[in-house]
């Protein structure tokens, strides 16, 4: 007859105590995770900066009419001439009203 060898195993405390623990890590790396997902888009300003770098090439080849003012995918666009210091320079600015974040460039003017 072949001898059995005794294996040791944990008992059902222990499986519990170590599941509970794998199911903690897991949520609160989940957690952490949807927080960077959220904040990424959240920040995320690459289109309206696209769509103000736009106007300021129409600006530049002389297609936009100042001042100008439009909504844009939720924010509020604006571009206005202002003076400082005696020089004459163009404002292009977006303000998204929920999350009250701008964009915002400048470029001289002719």
């Amino acid at each position: 007859m072949v001898v059995l060898k005794k294996i040791k195993a944990s008992t059902l405390m222990e499986t519990l105590i170590s599941m509970v623990l794998v199911i903690v890590i897991f949520m609160v790396s989940s957690m952490i995770l949807n927080n960077m997902f959220s904040n990424t888009i959240k920040n995320n300003t690459r289109l309206i900066s696209s769509h103000l770098n736009e106007l300021e090439y129409q600006f530049i080849n002389d297609k936009l009419i100042l001042p100008y003012h439009d909504e844009y995918n939720g924010w509020s666009v604006s571009v206005t001439k202002e003076k400082q210091e005696n020089k004459d320079y163009v404002q292009f600015s977006a303000l998204h009203p929920v999350t009250n974040k701008t964009v915002e460039s400048n470029t001289y003017s002719k």
